[in-house]
């Protein structure tokens, strides 16, 4: 006789030795490629086509000095947004031929998928997926570098998500794995040395002070800077020529303007 946890477990169509919890989340997708083969190229006879059969490391740092730089020439400009980005397609029209000449394989292992459901901010329905890859990058003789990991993230409206995440984890294994410069400028190739700003003087004031269209806030404003700068006995030549402080004319025509606005 059945229990009823067997009976549950027929229903869910899983065996009633295993456990729910161990069930893959349907959230997550695993991608496992077959182990690497182990291949023996002691007996292999060049061909005038071939690369030289060194090892990986050194096909892999051939590559990386034949890419020499590969520049941001493409540009993004949408949303308010601009750019200038490397793209995957550029990345990989560069690296392909090269690779293919040093004998260099760059292949994904292993690919987990996480997909999410979400909206633009327009609201438009989107389906996000991010990646995490494992790559194997292995030489003319058959041998490996160590197993490399890069992760890509994309939206799309449509069922193009997880090629697109993809595709950004092949292009950061490609540029970051291989070390690749953009020849941009370095941000530190320009510095700007801070300095303060030169305090102004109470004779800068006298203008505006004086300018009919000045309202009595800004008129207060300007007596506050001139108290946190000390400046309020300076003397300059008011409106009419004579000498006066600065601070005390403040004053008198903020008084001036209070009065003419009431009246």
């Amino acid at each position: 006789m059945t229990s009823l946890a067997e009976r549950a477990a027929a229903a869910a169509g899983r065996s009633s030795d295993t456990p729910a919890d161990t069930e893959a989340d349907s959230s997550t997708t695993q991608f496992t490629g077959a182990p690497a083969p182990e291949i023996d190229m002691s007996t292999y006879e060049v061909g005038d086509q071939d690369p030289e059969m060194i090892p990986v490391h050194l096909a892999w740092l051939r590559v990386r000095r034949d890419i020499r730089f590969i520049g941001k020439g493409e540009q993004y400009n949408g949303g308010g947004t601009r750019f200038a980005f490397r793209g995957v397609d550029t990345v990989v029209n560069v690296y392909s031929p090269i690779t293919l000449k040093h004998g260099v394989n760059i292949l994904p292992v292993r690919t987990v998928a996480v997909y999410r459901d979400t909206v633009s901010s327009k609201n438009n329905r989107m389906h996000e997926c991010t990646v995490t890859c494992t790559w194997q990058v292995m030489g003319p003789m058959g041998d490996s570098l160590p197993l490399l990991q890069t992760c890509g993230e994309a939206l799309d409206s449509a069922d193009k998500a997880t090629a697109k995440a993809q595709s950004v984890a092949l292009r950061e294994l490609l540029t970051k794995g291989g070390m690749v410069p953009t020849q941009d400028p370095d941000p530190d190739s320009s510095y700007i040395e801070r300095g303060e700003a030169p305090a102004r003087s109470a004779a800068s004031y006298v203008e505006e002070i004086c300018e009919p269209r000045t309202s009595p806030g800004r008129l207060r404003q300007i007596h506050y800077e001139l108290k946190q700068a000390r400046l309020l006995d300076a003397r300059v030549t008011n409106e009419v020529g004579d000498e006066e402080a600065i601070g005390p004319m403040v004053v008198r025509i903020g008084k001036e303007r209070v009065g003419a606005d009431a009246s």
